[in-house]
């Protein structure tokens, strides 16, 4: 039987995070030997362990998240004689993607945007501890009895949603060779096939070339289909990821086995239009993709010529043309940066 593949990939995520109760404090008198009458000497409890969601670098999914569902914090210890506190329940960590949202599921509303490294929240806080009823001493009432229960934690319930950070988006209809590219390009390795539909979940990859030229991350953004923007499909959660994109990389696939490229192109770039004014404007590079004969050449011809565009065709699977690609990816990149 064949092992679960550990990179599932899963950016929606319920859970319930539930942080921990303060210890009560404790009521006691001193006792020891020739001392009738002690004073009071009750320790506070300790305070309860908090939920705190922090990103991580190395996490790429909600995955194990989803599957967790309850985030509890332990309990804060109670308080005992001679003054000593309880124990402070250990908070909970849970380490998240970069990018990912946090949602307070019952009420709807945003509670943060981890979009950087190390960048924490505290999602459930933990409750105080109780006093001990040394603290309630006073001139007029020097044995106190009191001792304070410790208070509970918040409960919260939490909708998380992942959108990917990348320098470049890939975007195309599906079998437009965006997975292929990503794999030529990267360490990633995405299922390539060539049949549509092969790619259901986002992928990473990482373009390191060395000191010549800075790394890259790019992400290769299932394949869209018409109605994307209205949540045909999977489309709404596709396309939110490519909004943390600075720049789209727009694949059309001019093979002899490819629909009409220009329809294609206008297809996709319909859906980035409707979706919102955050991907209409993103710098877009367009690349004919699967290049690798006459007839494909003379379809990228003729559909740059009909986009007013400089042609740019390529092929991941030889290699041809990913130099000048990159070369202007790099460009539109730098241009980004200083417009930022």
């Amino acid at each position: 039987m064949s092992k679960q593949p550990d990179r599932m990939f899963r950016d929606e995520a319920e859970v319930l995070a539930i942080a921990g109760k303060g210890g009560d404090g404790c009521s006691a008198f001193h006792r020891e030997k020739y001392v009738q009458q002690g004073g009071p000497d009750g320790g506070d409890g300790g305070r309860g362990g908090s939920v705190i969601l922090t990103t991580d670098v190395h996490e790429k999914s909600l995955f194990r998240l989803a599957r967790q569902f309850r985030l509890q914090a332990e309990n804060g210890q109670p308080g005992m004689g001679n003054n000593c506190t309880g124990r402070s329940g250990q908070d909970l960590t849970i380490k998240v993607p970069i990018g990912t949202q946090i949602y307070d599921a019952e009420r709807g509303h945003l509670l943060a945007d981890l979009a950087e490294e190390d960048q924490q929240l505290v999602v459930a806080q933990g409750g105080k501890g109780g006093r001990g009823n040394a603290r309630f001493a006073t001139s007029r009432n020097q044995v106190p009895t009191r001792a304070d229960k410790g208070t509970e934690g918040e409960n919260r319930k939490l909708r998380l949603e992942l959108k990917l950070v990348a320098d470049v988006g890939f975007v195309g209809l599906p079998n437009a060779g965006k997975s292929t590219m990503l794999a030529r390009l990267t360490a990633a390795r995405p299922r390539v096939a060539s049949y549509p539909f092969t790619t259901l979940d986002p992928s990473l990859g990482i373009l390191d070339r060395g000191n010549q030229r800075p790394t890259l991350v790019m992400a290769d953004i299932p394949g869209l289909i018409e109605g994307a923007a209205d949540g045909k499909g999977l489309g709404h959660r596709f396309l939110r990821h490519v909004e943390r994109t600075r720049v789209l990389l727009h694949l059309v696939d001019v093979s002899a086995l490819a629909e009409d490229p220009l329809e294609s192109y206008r297809t996709i770039r319909a859906e980035l239009d409707q979706y919102g004014e955050t991907l209409r404007d993103r710098p877009t590079l367009v690349v004919a993709t699967k290049v690798e004969d006459e007839d494909a050449e003379q379809r990228a011809k003729e559909l740059f010529e009909a986009l007013e565009l400089p042609q740019l065709s390529v092929s991941a699977a030889t290699g041809a043309g990913l130099e000048p690609m990159l070369a202007r990816l790099d460009a539109m990149l730098a241009e980004s940066a200083q417009e930022s």
